[in-house]
């Protein structure tokens, strides 16, 4: 299984939500690319970056501190975050990002995003958060009539063969994973390649994930909080 540190940005700073909820940040960094190079000194060889002030309103504020991450080197970078052009995915793909991922637009716009998923392959993640099992966009403001299993399940028909999946109620809030949940993916759609996101803070869920075949986790506020130890979790079961 892979890991994939977070690091979230928002206005050039490394920060952390609670719950999705932008009035329930907190401020861990001024400096990304400090805290890319601590991921990297304990072993990491991916990073997942998310740009939150595109993810709520479209815009390119953390461009720079992207473009400065991907210039840094070292990791396999992936970004989400109000990509909803073909200009932005070339923009970061031109940076070295190794994937990018879509998250509203994929939702909003479903035939787009299945034209991308066919042009750039598996430079394309669709990034499906849910909130009591339907499928949240905008950063997580609106929910959708559509159940996130059944939107993974469109996905995966069209040739997608990543999804980060998120449960918005575990997202930081240091309460353990969904592990029901991945264990339900990994029955209903075999060969999709789930990457597990939102309140890993146990050890033992990692075991677990790897077990059950997840491609990958990422993990955020258990890091930034001690709950977990990067190096050791690298040790445990980063392949």
């Amino acid at each position: 299984m892979q890991l994939f540190p977070a690091i979230d940005l928002s206005g050039g700073q490394v920060v952390r939500l609670t719950q999705g909820d932008y009035d329930r940040m907190t401020v861990y960094g001024a400096d990304p690319c400090a805290q890319a190079r601590s991921f990297l000194a304990a072993g990491a060889k991916n990073l997942h970056v998310v740009d939150l002030d595109g993810a709520k309103d479209g815009t390119t504020a953390n461009f720079a501190a992207i473009e400065a991450l991907a210039k840094q080197g070292g990791l396999y970078i992936e970004v989400g975050g109000g990509i909803r052009t073909e200009e932005r995915i070339q923009r970061y793909l031109s940076l070295g990002v190794g994937r990018c991922i879509l998250g509203s637009v994929a939702v909003t716009d479903f035939d787009f995003t299945a034209r991308m998923i066919q042009k750039y392959g598996d430079k394309i993640a669709v990034g499906v958060d849910a909130r009591d099992g339907y499928v949240a966009i905008h950063g997580w403001k609106e929910l959708s009539s559509e159940k996130g299993i059944d939107f993974c399940r469109r996905l995966q028909e069209v040739g997608c063969s990543a999804v980060i999946y998120t449960d918005i109620s575990r997202d930081g809030a240091m309460q353990g994973t969904n592990l029901a949940l991945y264990r339900q993916l990994a029955a209903e759609l075999p060969g999709l390649k789930v990457t597990a996101s939102g309140g890993i803070t146990y050890e033992q869920e990692l075991l677990e994930l790897a077990r059950m075949g997840t491609a990958a986790a990422i993990l955020g506020k258990s890091l930034y909080t001690g709950a977990l130890d990067l190096a050791r979790c690298v040790e445990l079961v980063q392949q």
